[in-house]
């Protein structure tokens, strides 16, 4: 009897889980308090079959749903990959679902990016809501004063190249059972990933222009944006893996979530790349000073 259930295959049947449920409903809560959040900063309210959900609460909790349910299903999949359930087959299709997100990923910033060459190459014809400058029938809009991209979007796109280089360092140091450079290649990759994000904030900080008003301060802000919370996505990443490594972590033969922070923070550097020549570059006009 204990023979026919005996594992002959080489996938991982997981045990039940709260977590997909929990996920979904976390998700739920946090759609409808970011809309309740948003609404606050607009002085409106947000009221949903009688009830008022304007306000940050209801976003708060669906956030800890979130992050706690993150938190639990990745402690749960780590759990697996060290009690031996990570064949060679299962280890696959995880590299096939990471793949499959950086796909979507990059498909997200297609958007962005259309949005941006369509107003820039049809500057001409641009239509124009309300709230929206004209852009004077060329690109970038008479009004506005773009970035110089050799100053400091030239220092940031250095540092993530380099970052780049020294997350590649760290994953050859892991392959030749280097624990120290790997934990020295992550060190370094996390402080690049928080040194860009200040530059960036610094940057916007001291913008000419606004988010709203023009459709050059909208298209910017939303393709820059998100590739800046990707990066701080990738950055919490890494130190997680850092951490992970300095509690002994990883092995060359069983790394698969190094791996994946690996890919995303290549991913966020490659797209950095397409904003600075496309954005910064081929889009600048008058700079600040």
């Amino acid at each position: 009897m204990a023979e026919a259930h005996t594992k002959n295959h080489d996938y991982h049947l997981v045990d039940p889980s709260p977590w997909p449920f929990l996920a979904s409903v976390g998700a739920f809560i946090l759609a409808l308090g970011a809309i309740g959040f948003m609404k606050l900063g607009q002085g409106t309210e947000f009221v949903l079959f009688g009830l008022d959900l304007t306000g940050w609460g209801l976003f708060a909790v669906g956030l800890v749903i979130v992050l706690y349910v993150m938190f639990a299903w990745w402690r749960d999949t780590i759990r697996e990959a060290h009690e031996g359930h990570h064949t060679r087959v299962v280890s696959l299709h995880l590299r096939y679902g990471m793949l499959l997100f950086i796909a979507s990923e990059v498909m997200f910033f297609v958007a962005w990016f259309w949005a941006y060459f369509d107003a820039a190459l049809f500057a001409g014809e641009a239509i124009q809501f309300a709230r929206v400058e004209a852009t004077g029938g060329h690109w970038p809009p008479d009004s506005i004063a773009t970035f110089d991209p050799w100053h400091l979007p030239l220092l940031n796109t250095l540092i993530l190249l380099t970052s780049g280089t020294t997350v590649t360092w760290a994953h050859h140091a892991l392959l030749h059972d280097d624990r120290e450079g790997l934990k020295w290649g992550l060190t370094l990759t996390v402080i690049l990933g928080v040194i860009f994000s200040i530059c960036q904030a610094y940057e916007y900080g001291h913008a000419a222009f606004t988010f709203d008003g023009n459709i050059y301060g909208a298209t910017f802000y939303m393709a820059t944006g998100f590739h800046g919370f990707h990066v701080i996505v990738g950055t919490i990443f890494l130190a997680v893996c850092l951490f992970r490594a300095l509690a002994g972590d990883f092995t060359k033969e069983q790394h698969f979530g190094f791996e994946a922070a690996a890919w995303y923070w290549h991913f966020v550097d490659v797209v950095w790349l397409f904003l600075f020549v496309a954005i910064y570059i081929w889009g600048a006009g008058t700079p600040a000073h």
